[in-house]
């Protein structure tokens, strides 16, 4: 499993390399450039799986809809 996913700010393309969290979905994510908060995409359970290279640890192991359950 991955923990690192390097997030791509839609606003301003700024990419950060983040370790995610395995215990939590991270909803939120404040660009560090711009300051947009970025906020999952419709039907995506985090900002990593919307915005990241990797989707989050539950998604790894069990799939899409495993997310937050």
């Amino acid at each position: 499993m991955q923990l690192q996913s390097t997030l791509t700010c839609p606003v301003c393309q700024h990419q950060a390399t983040e370790t995610m969290p395995t215990d939590a979905c991270q909803f939120f994510y404040d660009c560090a450039a711009c300051r947009t908060r970025l906020k999952p995409k419709p039907g995506e359970c985090c900002v990593f799986c919307s915005y990241g290279t990797v989707p989050c640890p539950p998604v790894q192991q069990h799939g899409k809809g495993a997310c937050c359950d």
